[in-house]
């Protein structure tokens, strides 16, 4: 898996206002705190949670 691309996504926006389903796909991207950033495998799993939840994140390839 070490050939496989990898993206940083930071939570950039407080998901407090967040409908409670986007409020779940933030948790299940293993984002906890603000401007917390984390390492995910660039899947399509991976970019359709993070397009449900686009307003609240940062992505960097």
């Amino acid at each position: 898996m070490a050939t496989d691309k990898m993206i940083q996504v930071t939570l950039t926006k407080s998901p407090i206002g967040a409908s409670p389903a986007q409020k779940k796909v933030v948790q299940a991207l293993g984002l906890r705190k603000m401007n917390q950033t984390v390492e995910l495998i660039d899947s399509p799993v991976t970019r359709g949670a993070i397009n449900k939840v686009s307003h609240l994140l940062t992505v960097t390839e």
